[in-house]
């Protein structure tokens, strides 16, 4: 699984450092460009997000139906165009073109519905937290390069280097991304349209929690690099942009260590649910310790608090959108998720800025508190996957002819057939039928 894995988790560690490695600074460069004001800077942050959100759906119905190498290929040749009109950029405008351009190459989709094509249900949430680790290495390599490199050589190296880190993304997956297995499944046309993965309330469920996950993200990075490099007289703490590394390496090796406890009591012993509610309890303390923190060293307390809350859902949130949708909407359902997802970025962004310009970090730490206990009420009524399984079937002893018939039984969820490895698969719901039924319905 490793073998498999490895290679699109370092593609997408490459394109998402990209993104994160502007984020600790971006804020600041934006509002140095001519014709800028906090609410274009806070359009900038979280605008990349718009495109995103416009694109996640397309690219995850494309990537169903022409496969998801070629996808992939599209969304970094897209990625890499806006990132060079980023990086030369010499107002807020054009700063604005290339980020929007950034966002519409949305590949995040199609990465997490391939790694669900290669590996077994009962390994995706490994897999998924291997990507998920990837990814947050990378996070933590931006925090830490991105206040360095933009403080001493300039911000817009940043972009030319998220240019040539896609181009080494696009050598990785033709060299070393293996192709999916061939999925045979039997969902008519019309049960494979775009609004089948809006009927599952499971799923729709999910949708929402990426939204709120999502937009409190982006007014953290909003606010955290201009309350620590604004003047003391503008409510700042008076440090410069070289300092800011200082800030992110405590919140990312906390967030960090979050990241796995979440797995094994999110996948292991099925507590998705209770993750996701200490998740949100712990973002909105930290919120509020950063929106009224009088001094550097508690608002560096509220950012790492922010980071362990929002770290400890990044090994389930992909993982549980796979696990709810079946398997000819994988790449839609996850395409339909990082919708919602960057919605939430591009709101967040707007609201920040918005809110900072207007009002100050207090009011937004509110704001956020509010949301906050909304998220909790949301996630506490959700349903829990692990409540469902999978039985692997090969076809050279079970009959394939009746794999189909089996989603007339009120407890199969779905069954495919995987033509590469010759097994049929059969979802189930535990708490109604067991495993050695499904294989018996089989050989009757």
């Amino acid at each position: 699984m490793i073998k498999q894995i490895m290679p699109l988790s370092l593609i997408v560690a490459l394109r998402f450092f990209g993104l994160f490695i502007v984020l600790p600074v971006l804020s600041i460069y934006a509002m140095e460009m001519k014709g800028a004001t906090p609410f274009l800077a806070g359009l900038v942050v979280g605008g990349y997000a718009l495109t995103q959100a416009a694109f996640q759906v397309p690219f995850g119905l494309m990537s169903d139906k022409v496969g998801r190498k070629k996808t992939l290929l599209f969304g970094l040749l897209i990625f890499i165009a806006g990132s060079v009109i980023a990086a030369m950029s010499d107002n807020i405008y054009m700063l604005l073109i290339g980020r929007f351009l950034q966002g519409a190459g949305a590949i995040g989709s199609v990465v997490s519905a391939m790694i669900a094509d290669l590996v077994k249900e009962e390994q995706r949430a490994h897999a998924m937290a291997i990507m998920g680790g990837t990814i947050a290495m990378s996070f933590a390599a931006a925090m830490i390069i991105a206040p360095l490199v933009g403080g001493y050589w300039g911000i817009d190296k940043l972009f030319w280097l998220t240019a040539i880190l896609s181009v080494m993304a696009i050598g990785i997956l033709f060299t070393a991304v293996p192709q999916p297995p061939k999925i045979v499944h039997s969902y008519a046309e019309e049960e494979s349209k775009m609004l089948d993965v809006f009927k599952d309330k499971s799923l729709t469920r999910m949708y929402i929690t990426f939204l709120f996950h999502s937009s409190i993200m982006t007014m953290a990075f909003f606010i955290i690099p201009l309350v620590m490099t604004q003047a003391l007289d503008d409510g700042g703490f008076g440090w410069s942009k070289a300092e800011l590394w200082k800030v992110y390496l405590p919140a990312m090796v906390f967030g960090l260590l979050a990241m796995g406890p979440a797995a094994v009591f999110g996948e292991k012993y099925g507590k998705g649910r209770e993750i996701f509610m200490i998740s949100v309890a712990v973002i909105l303390l930290g919120f509020l310790a950063m929106g009224f923190a009088s001094s550097p060293w508690l608002f560096i307390v509220g950012v790492v608090l922010f980071f362990i809350g929002f770290n400890m859902f990044e090994p389930l949130l992909q993982s549980f959108v796979s696990k709810f949708a079946k398997v000819h909407q994988k790449g839609a359902a996850l395409g339909v998720a990082n919708t919602f997802a960057y919605v939430g970025i591009f709101l967040g962004g707007l609201l920040a800025g918005f809110l900072m310009q207007h009002y100050g970090r207090g009011t937004l730490a509110i704001f956020v508190a509010v949301l906050s206990a909304v998220w909790f009420i949301w996630v506490a009524t959700m349903p829990n996957p692990n409540n469902r399984g999978n039985v692997y079937l090969p076809l050279d002893i079970f009959d394939r002819n009746k794999v189909a018939a089996l989603t007339d039984h009120p407890a199969i969820v779905e069954s495919y057939v995987n033509e590469t490895e010759n097994i049929a698969v059969v979802k189930y719901e535990k708490d109604m039928i067991d495993e050695d039924e499904v294989r018996g319905m089989l050989l009757d």
